[in-house]
């Protein structure tokens, strides 16, 4: 399976990755990739971008070596209650949101609570996608946040660096995958990187997706047509637009 747009990528302003936006679309263009989203951190990660940092995004151009720029970020969930780490004003401006748990922003929480957290977070209108919803440090219910993410028409991901860097992923993410080919929900590969070079590594995730039996047409980010039409759908400002003048 060949997977053109990588919708999860970090750079030199989440604090702890190590490549600019520039080295990283000249990277993807060298894999051939058509899209990648650059999603940094929220504000509530040590050694995060401002606020600020979101809003200023508009200045990048929509394409850097032949590789479409989605402007996004990867917002932190807070609490229970779904809270997130960036203002509304900045999360309507951006072209994608994806939304996670992570333990340095949100001390984990018992599987109930944790679980409201990642249903309220999917709740909200700007999130898209909910990130390595298989964190073994954040046990869930896992059937009823896939229930959820049908219901609000939204992705789960398949985070190809939870097998490289979150022990004991393997598991709980089979298991998410499972259900998301049961419920025929839409899924994004993506490989979160941290660094250039890793930039569309996304053989582990592509395995667990096949092994699980999802079908090519629920992957999200097969390539930079499905990813626009999603976006449109999610009411997008950029890819609205564009699909109002064709």
């Amino acid at each position: 399976m060949k997977i053109l747009a990588d919708l999860h990528v970090h750079t030199l302003a989440s604090g702890h990755a190590y490549s600019t936006i520039e080295e990283t679309a000249k990277a993807a263009a060298a894999k051939g990739l058509e899209m990648i989203a650059i999603t940094d951190h929220g504000p509530a990660m040590p050694g995060g971008p401002h606020q600020y940092y979101f809003g200023n995004m508009r200045v990048l151009p929509p394409e850097i070596h032949g590789v479409e720029i989605l402007r996004g970020a990867e917002v932190n969930i807070l609490d229970e209650q779904g809270s997130l780490d960036l203002k509304e004003y900045y999360l309507k401006r951006l072209d994608i949101v994806l939304a996670g748990l992570h333990n340095v922003c949100m001390e984990p929480l018992c599987q109930k609570k944790n679980t409201k957290a990642l249903v309220n977070a999917l709740q909200n209108p700007y999130v898209d996608i909910i990130v390595h919803p298989g964190n073994p440090d954040f046990p869930i219910e896992m059937e009823k946040v896939v229930q959820t993410a049908k219901q609000q028409n939204k992705a789960l991901e398949i985070n190809n660096s939870s097998f490289l860097v979150r022990k004991g992923s393997r598991k709980p993410c089979r298991e998410i995958a499972r259900l998301a080919r049961e419920y025929g929900i839409l899924v994004s590969i993506s490989s979160d990187s941290h660094f250039s070079g890793n930039v569309g590594e996304l053989d582990l995730a592509v395995e667990v997706a096949l092994d699980a039996g999802i079908p090519a047409e629920n992957i999200l980010n097969i390539n930079g047509d499905r990813v626009r039409r999603f976006l449109a759908r999610r009411g997008k400002r950029r890819f609205v637009s564009q699909s109002d003048g064709k």
